[in-house]
């Protein structure tokens, strides 16, 4: 652990596969996992499956209950990897807020590839429809934000070895075990 506490704050569109490569990222450096999504309100998340968009307003409240949960590993000294779409600066800004130790590793992925998952997917409330939205909204990672931009269309194991190597050099995260 380094003197800082570090959340990984893994991001991208649906079905980049950040839940996938967190909680692979969450057992090699042997710390807590949080699964992003199950922290919507109800309300967003029938919005979502009646395939209607979030805007802005919808994602504040879910966004400020990330920073919190972020703030709470952050206090009690506690790395952590977190799922977030977080596909604005302006949401990762929020992310940040009081937290220091929020570094982001953007899962990226061709539009076809994504388009490929979601139809397979089984059981989640986001509709394939919502993609392009999702596509349309995303600002990919400015050179001043922490974190690295890493392709997704490898299997985790090569993804997660991709961040390992960015958080050792940028934060001094070592894998556990």
């Amino acid at each position: 652990m380094t003197a800082l506490p570090t959340c990984v704050v893994v991001m991208g569109v649906s079905g980049a596969g950040k839940t996938t490569v967190a909680t692979t990222l969450a057992r090699r450096l042997d710390c807590e996992f949080g699964e992003g999504d199950d922290h919507h309100p109800k309300a967003n998340v029938d919005k979502m499956r009646a395939g209607i968009p979030l805007d802005d307003d919808d994602r504040k409240p879910w966004l400020r209950e990330l920073a919190r949960w972020i703030g709470e590993h952050e206090a009690a000294g506690r790395n952590c990897v977190l799922t977030c779409s977080a596909l604005k600066r302006s949401y990762r800004d929020v992310l940040r807020e009081g937290n220091e130790g929020v570094w982001f590793a953007h899962v990226d992925v061709p539009e076809a590839v994504l388009a490929e998952r979601l139809s397979s997917r089984q059981g989640h409330y986001m509709p394939p429809s919502l993609l392009t939205s999702q596509l349309a909204t995303l600002e990919p990672l400015h050179p001043d934000e922490p974190g690295i931009t890493v392709p997704g269309t490898g299997d985790a194991d090569q993804v997660v070895d991709a961040i390992l190597a960015a958080l050792a050099r940028d934060r001094g995260v070592q894998r556990s075990r």
